[in-house]
């Protein structure tokens, strides 16, 4: 969708136990560049999913949500709520 900003969460697909928070105007190009190698902080993990995303019109809200997950109250919540954990006997 045009005109929404995407605050978005990834979960390393072998062990679902790295996580990041990012945000972004286009989802589907950024998980590809994640994947890809091409962002220095998640190259060590790949590949990614997207466990969560949240889309909004305005660009300081999700500056302001982006900032919240990647404090210790928000990380809390989204281990919580959000980001898929492995199935029993998946490593």
């Amino acid at each position: 969708m045009t005109g929404f900003h995407y605050v978005y969460m990834l979960s390393d697909v072998a062990t679902h136990t790295h996580h990041y928070v990012g945000m972004t105007e286009d989802l589907k190009a950024r998980l590809e560049k994640h994947n890809s190698g091409q962002v220095p902080h998640t190259s060590k993990f790949v590949p990614w999913v997207v466990d969560a995303a949240i889309a909004v019109r305005n660009k300081s809200v999700a500056a302001h949500l982006e900032q919240y997950f990647k404090s210790g109250a928000g990380r809390s919540f989204a281990n919580r709520h959000l980001f898929s954990q492995p199935l029993i006997g998946e490593s």
